[in-house]
């Protein structure tokens, strides 16, 4: 059913059909009913794919990475779709428009995306109200970032004023200073300013009454040396948890033609191109931690597979991107029946 609706989708510009598709589950869910009939459809209920990481107590390890539901508008709707946790943003703490269309390119023949969306967002404040709405009980994890105009010497502030705004409606954060998109945000991955950020925004949290699970997303392009310099990091910073990985600005090995690949222009490139790397960094990261920090895998997941691979590589938890616009919305489902059919991975122990 959903290859003839892809078809049509794939018709439209990928931003139009984003929209569409999206706001069409959600008018449905909102329907009479309509909530039940989609969970019922979409969902994998199974008390055996519960796992607790990092303090929070997960239906299932199968969540929505961020940059699917950027201003936290579907929510609900998405809550009705399987998945066990769903991470929105990256959010900014003034709106800002992004970059300039079209930003959003599609790679049928290597099930990938390339986008440069630049933080396109409506600004902390509003994704916190839309948040303080919402009325499933689904575990939200922030995504948080800097203005594109906001100098780096001052991106704590950015991030810090994200923290504010989402503590009380959010489970957990993500610090993304790992997208491509924004001029210069990538610096911030260098030892010194993530040093300074990340215990600046722990110090914060800390503050509060509840601290809040704090994970770093980073790049699939960093070297062992960075790697090494981030768990030190991460580890003096007492992080949570990692996200692996961010989009790669490598261009090698896909099936499109080289013509088609530059016309897109600059941007991440995500989908199963980037499986391999993700899977690397994920078991590079899990050994080098001796499995101390809790890792979320995101990177070519598209099948039960797919996110079996992340988990034995020694991951928690996994997220979808790419593949939810190549497979549909039953991609939840079909993620929870292979891997509960499946033998547990060392990854899948439950991480304090």
């Amino acid at each position: 059913m959903y290859a003839l609706v892809k078809k049509i989708l794939f018709l439209l510009p990928p931003e139009k059909a984003h929209a569409f598709a999206m706001g069409t589950c959600r008018f449905f869910q909102r329907l009479p009913g309509g909530a039940s009939l989609l969970t019922r459809w979409f969902s994998h209920p199974d008390p055996s794919l519960a796992r607790t990481v990092f303090g929070l107590e997960f239906p299932n390890p199968v969540g929505l990475a961020a940059g699917f539901d950027k201003d936290a508008r579907y929510v609900d709707t998405l809550a009705c779709l399987g998945f066990g946790f769903v991470e929105i943003g990256t959010v900014t703490p003034r709106p800002q428009p992004g970059n300039p269309r079209p930003r959003l390119f599609r790679l049928p023949k290597d099930q990938a995306l390339i986008n440069r969306m630049g933080f396109n967002n409506q600004g902390a404040a509003a994704a916190a109200a839309r948040l303080a709405k919402t009325k499933s009980r689904i575990i939200i994890g922030g995504n948080i970032g800097k203005n594109k105009t906001t100098p780096n010497a001052e991106a704590e502030q950015d991030y810090e004023k994200c923290f504010e705004a989402l503590y009380e409606v959010v489970d957990y954060f993500v610090v993304n200073v790992s997208s491509p998109n924004t001029p210069g945000l990538r610096h911030l991955q260098d030892k010194e300013p993530l040093r300074k950020l990340l215990l600046r925004l722990q110090a914060r949290n800390r503050q509060k009454k509840q601290p809040r699970p704090m994970l770093l997303k980073i790049a699939p392009d960093l070297t062992d040396r960075q790697l090494d310099d981030i768990i030190a990091i991460a580890t003096e910073a007492q992080l949570d948890g990692i996200v692996a990985t961010n989009t790669t600005l490598s261009r090698e090995g896909l099936m499109t033609s080289s013509e088609q690949v530059a016309a897109c222009g600059a941007g991440g490139l995500s989908g199963k191109p980037l499986a391999h790397r993700s899977t690397e960094i994920i078991r590079y990261l899990h050994s080098h931690t001796a499995g101390r920090l809790a890792i979320i895998a995101v990177g070519g997941i598209f099948t039960a597979q797919d996110a079996l691979e992340k988990l034995q590589a020694g991951a928690s938890l996994v997220q979808v991107y790419t593949g939810f616009i190549y497979e549909g919305p039953a991609i939840a489902k079909h993620l929870c029946e292979g891997l509960r059919k499946a033998p547990q991975p060392a990854g899948a122990a439950q991480t304090a």
